[in-house]
């Protein structure tokens, strides 16, 4: 199962492009409120999640995704939840995914170290320990960065190729015409 924690700021294009993506390829995805089940995303879209961060149990995870955005990674960052789930995913060596500003998250908790990584520009110094990546999308073992919105689709065909395979993905990839 993949959790995406949805915090109010989330990027909406970083949550629901990679979510669609997921759903059309039949991967098990639930969304977390993070404080509500009605979360408003940085440019004023309302999204129902599946459950609130309260109902969450770390329970047959194969991926935590945060999207970034404003406020919303800082609410995310605040979350003793989305914390703990991540800490957890880190020490089980499961997939911890990571958009726009959210991989300074993953970066402030000295995941990154040693890592390739990506984020959106102006947060690289908060990536402690990692090499910047100029790509789009780096996957470096566990940990799946992206640099932000534009790259949310290629995020997501990542995610479905991690689950799904590569010949699954470039179906998907040449179905929703994505070159």
């Amino acid at each position: 199962m993949v959790y995406m924690f949805l915090a109010e700021g989330f990027e909406e294009i970083e949550a629901l492009c990679p979510l669609d993506l997921m759903r059309r390829a039949n991967i098990d995805v639930t969304t977390v409120g993070v404080g509500s089940s009605q979360i408003t995303g940085a440019h004023g879209i309302t999204v129902s999640a599946d459950i609130t961060d309260t109902e969450f149990e770390f329970k047959d995870v194969d991926m935590i995704f945060l999207p970034g955005g404003m406020p919303g990674t800082l609410n995310l960052a605040a979350s003793k939840t989305v914390i703990e789930a991540v800490e957890r995913a880190v020490k089980e060596n499961i997939y911890i995914a990571a958009i726009c500003a959210a991989p300074s998250i993953l970066g402030d908790m000295g995941i990154l170290r040693g890592k390739e990584a990506i984020c959106y520009p102006g947060f690289e110094d908060r990536l402690t320990g990692a090499a910047i990546s100029d790509k789009k999308v780096v996957l470096d073992g566990k940990v799946l960065t992206a640099a932000g919105m534009g790259a949310a689709l290629d995020m997501g065909l990542c995610i479905v190729e991690i689950f799904r395979g590569k010949e699954y993905s470039n179906s998907l990839r040449k179905a929703v015409i994505a070159d």
